[in-house]
């Protein structure tokens, strides 16, 4: 297998604002959960995916949304890209899925203001009824590395800048 990536948290600095800004917790409860943060990692040998993290405990009733900044980010060689999906048990108990269908972190993202800092936005889609209860430091989304090609045409020269969405804001 071909190695394409390395996971790393952002500063602790960047984590506080972001977490802050989408649980409205306290600074000192963000530093708290930014030092239990733990890497994306497969569960075996042979599998495509990375899981990511709880930082913390969350639950969703059902159509409820949550907005999880994972302190994570990744750098990715040219040619590659990263997509993130929810883990296949819990999209298959509670149609747990992502608001964007499928998370795009490219190469690029890794250098962004906001340092690259991977987010993760997912609604609890499920008709029974069930409310999705994740711990602290439990899996809830994949991410799969993916090569990707560009036409023969292609003249791509712009920088990025910020974050989601920032590629088409020219």
């Amino acid at each position: 297998m071909q190695k394409v990536a390395k996971f790393h948290k952002v500063s602790e600095k960047q984590f506080t604002t972001d977490w802050c800004n989408a649980t409205g917790c306290s600074v000192s409860d963000a530093k708290a959960v930014y030092q239990k943060i733990r890497m994306p990692r497969r569960a075996t040998v042979g599998s495509a995916g990375y899981d990511f993290f709880a930082p913390e405990a969350f639950s969703l009733v059902p159509h409820e949304t949550i907005l999880i900044p994972t302190g994570v980010r990744v750098e990715i060689s040219d040619g590659w890209v990263l997509q993130l999906y929810p883990r296949s048990g819990l999209g298959f108990k509670y149609r747990l899925q992502m608001d964007n269908t499928v998370g795009i972190i490219d190469s690029d993202y890794y250098f962004a203001e906001n340092e690259g800092h991977i987010f993760v936005k997912m609604t609890n889609c499920n008709r029974q009824g069930r409310t999705l209860a994740v711990s602290a430091g439990e899996g809830f989304a994949q991410g799969i590395f993916l090569p990707f090609g560009i036409t023969e045409d292609d003249d791509a020269d712009g920088q990025r800048v910020g974050g989601f969405g920032s590629t088409t804001k020219k």
